[in-house]
């Protein structure tokens, strides 16, 4: 049973919301949902909570009473760039799903910059009920899921304890790249990867998806390549000309994104290939840009809302006080244009 806190030298203390939480084994924010009668907790979570509150004698405080006092759930959302074509239709699939639930949602934009990442993650509990995020530092993921609010994160390596996911299958894309590639003959094939912030990051997933299954297609790992470049049209274009410089020979490009691969196709056209005559190109993320090059690009398509959509859903369960549920899976799929 729990008992009242006292201070070092032998005097009552206020309980907090901390002690709340830690004699009710349940988050922070759990207890501010279930002091200020907000939505979306489970009742019995609820019941045991103000149990707990009662019998350790908590007292909300006027000002804190005053902050949370709205019952309506604010979402707190984390995109790289919001300038990148791909995350707006993400942050759209959240904004449905949280509509539907009568939410709020307050979008963050690191940059794609760690100190960014770290300046949200130090201060995003105090304003939102729960985060839905890109991050790519570890540290500002464990920031976050300390302060003790509902946590999803997208496409992430690693998954904390407690903490929900949700993931794109780029294996299964890979997959379906390269079998499209070798079936039409390629087996001279560039990568174009996303370098991250500087040419010393540690090379992506999809770098490492590429090196793995190569072989595995019947190709010669000396005659696939991986060029690092800049996550823009323009890094595209730059890798494009790194590609004819030092791989003349290449027959396809497989870019990380479709911004990189349309500014490699734009790039190869600028300099006087055929495509797909000479080179064939397949992007991936499925962005509306990729229908409005000439000629269109293949790519692998990936339903950026149901990404979102299914991030809320995690969410939700999260803020019912239930445990994190297993990680949603989006699976691309590979939408043939001319370009292949």
């Amino acid at each position: 049973m729990p008992t009242p806190r006292t201070s070092r030298n032998g005097a009552r203390r206020s309980v907090t919301i901390e002690d709340v939480a830690r004699s009710a084994g349940v988050s922070r924010q759990t207890v501010s949902r279930a002091i200020n009668d907000k939505p979306e907790i489970d009742p019995q979570t609820r019941a045991h909570v103000l149990q707990v509150a009662q019998t350790l004698g908590y007292r909300p405080n006027r000002h804190a009473r005053g902050m949370a006092g709205s019952s309506l759930t604010t979402l707190g959302l984390v995109v790289a760039d919001v300038l990148n074509p791909f995350f707006p239709e993400v942050v759209a699939g959240v904004m449905d799903a949280a509509d539907e639930r009568g939410w709020q949602v307050a979008v963050y934009s690191t940059g794609s910059a760690l100190e960014r990442e770290q300046t949200v993650a130090a201060t995003i509990a105090d304003h939102v009920d729960a985060c839905i995020g890109y991050f790519d530092d570890d540290t500002a993921v464990e920031r976050v899921r300390a302060s003790g609010i509902p946590l999803v994160l997208l496409d992430h390596d690693t998954r904390p304890p407690g903490v929900g996911g949700v993931r794109i299958d780029f294996e299964a894309g890979m997959r379906q790249a390269l079998g499209h590639l070798t079936g039409a003959g390629h087996r001279r094939i560039v990568m174009l990867d996303d370098q991250g912030r500087d040419d010393a990051a540690a090379p992506r997933t999809r770098h490492h998806l590429f090196r793995s299954l190569v072989t595995e297609y019947g190709l010669d790992p000396a005659e696939t390549w991986v060029v690092p470049v800049a996550n823009s049209v323009q890094g595209g274009a730059d890798g494009m000309d790194r590609v004819l410089a030092d791989h003349p020979d290449a027959t396809a490009v497989l870019g990380y994104n479709d911004l990189i691969t349309v500014g490699a196709l734009r790039r190869a056209r600028e300099r006087g290939l055929v495509v797909p005559d000479d080179c064939a190109f397949v992007g991936c993320d499925g962005l509306a840009l990729a229908e409005l090059v000439e000629p269109p690009l293949t790519t692998l398509y990936v339903d950026k809302r149901q990404v979102g959509r299914a991030a809320v859903e995690q969410v939700a369960a999260l803020l019912r006080g239930g445990p994190a549920q297993p990680e949603t899976v989006i699976v691309p799929s590979l939408v043939v244009r001319q370009s292949t």
